[in-house]
């Protein structure tokens, strides 16, 4: 996160492949965790976040050439929109093919980012284990879409308060609000769900 972007972005938008490569593996842990917690269990079951990083990256650096570079946190949300509308469309796919999943895919070592992005990097929560990431997947997903939006782009975008306020057309108090609301609903389904209660409020 200490390093900017900004000068592969420059080169990659000239088409440069190493600086496209080395911009992909620098934002690839980020862009898994943020599809992997927008991916239903229906879809989760089908493909893998790796698959669909690659087909999003692809597609993002072919519009690359007119982004407008506005700071780390901006560049990192519009690569992950790009991968939310790819996950949109392939949720489209799945939903419109009724065939039963073949096999249910194994969670991988990227995952890993989930937790750390959700955990205040805390060196444990990176040795999580897969069904520590299967809990957080399920809890985030009984999050009201709001809390999901700001969480996101606080912990997975970096983004500061006051930027997400302005995205959201909310105030700060009202970000805030969600941000630590949701963070502590969160924790709390996860402890839930560890001790094997049943589905949380509306579940």
């Amino acid at each position: 996160m200490s390093h900017s972007s900004l000068p592969l972005v420059t080169r990659a938008q000239q088409q440069n492949r190493d600086a496209i490569e080395a911009l992909l593996v620098q934002h690839l842990p980020g862009l898994c965790a943020w599809l992997r917690l927008r991916m239903g269990p229906q879809l989760r079951a089908r493909e893998t976040p790796d698959d669909l990083v690659q087909s999003v990256a692809r597609e993002a650096l072919q519009a690359l050439g007119a982004f407008e570079w506005r700071g780390e946190a901006a560049f990192r949300h519009w690569l992950y929109l790009q991968a939310q509308h790819k996950l949109v469309d392939r949720a489209r796919f799945v939903d419109a093919d009724r065939r039963s999943p073949a096999r249910e895919l194994p969670l991988d070592a990227i995952a890993s980012g989930i937790v750390a992005g959700l955990s205040a990097d805390s060196p444990s929560a990176v040795a999580a284990s897969a069904e520590q990431v299967q809990r957080i997947e399920l809890a985030f997903a009984e999050l009201s879409p709001e809390q999901q939006e700001a969480i996101s782009l606080r912990k997975l975008c970096g983004m500061e308060v006051g930027e997400i306020a302005r995205r959201l057309q909310r105030s700060e108090g009202a970000v805030s609000n969600l941000i630590y609301r949701g963070l502590a609903r969160l924790a709390l389904r996860i402890g839930e769900l560890r001790r094997g209660a049943g589905p949380g409020p509306g579940g």
